[in-house]
């Protein structure tokens, strides 16, 4: 059993995309534009919200309507990156709970390593989405998936916005369970375990840091 694969290919999503990745698009852009394709990305990732009918009563009379049928959310985004996919998500989700796990990449083992987990204390009553703009090699995502599966939250899906078939492979093995929405899907990794074209690194950009 593999992972279900979510492509999303909106045109507002990829025009975005390709001013995402330009190298001249300064850090201010680059933060709003993150910001953007999450917040479009969240309406595709909640499609299968279930709903329920209520009566409201307008101006003119009462109409037969629906509203979310109490299903919690919580984002969790991987630290740094995802911090940048947070604001467009709680945007059209101002409700759900926002939780942060810190893990960074060795840049000589390539290996996650774990510095930082901060989740709801009510994470078991809801439905969790894991926020990273890259996914690359994937070791930081099946690790994160991990932690957060020790809390028994009731469901678990995973966006990113540009993602690698190694990552999507890696993920997809270890967490069958957890479907993956991506933007776009690139070619490769290349020696540095840099997505290939990619957009270079997503933190440096966003913050500013190189």
């Amino acid at each position: 059993m593999k992972s279900k694969i979510f492509v999303m290919d909106h045109p507002l999503i990829q025009h975005k995309i390709s001013l995402l990745r330009d190298k001249g698009t300064g850090s201010k852009e680059f933060r709003e534009l993150t910001s953007e394709i999450a917040m479009l990305m969240c309406y595709e990732a909640t499609r299968d919200l279930p709903l329920k009918e209520v009566e409201v009563e307008t101006p003119v009379a009462v109409a037969k309507t629906k509203v979310l049928s109490g299903r919690k959310l919580a984002f969790i985004p991987i630290l740094r990156a995802g911090m940048g996919m947070v604001d467009g998500v709680t945007a059209l989700i101002p409700a759900a709970k926002v939780g942060h796990i810190g893990l960074y990449r060795d840049p000589n083992t390539l290996k996650p390593v774990e510095y930082f987990s901060k989740l709801p204390t009510d994470i078991a009553e809801r439905d969790v989405i894991i926020l990273d703009p890259m996914l690359a090699t994937g070791g930081t995502a099946v690790d994160a998936v991990e932690m957060i599966k020790k809390n028994k939250p009731k469901s678990i899906k995973f966006m990113c916005i540009i993602a690698a078939p190694e990552g999507i492979n890696a993920l997809s093995k270890v967490h069958p369970d957890v479907p993956i929405y991506c933007a776009a899907m690139d070619k490769s990794l290349n020696d540095h375990g840099y997505i290939v074209p990619g957009l270079g690194d997503a933190g440096d950009r966003i913050f500013g840091t190189k």
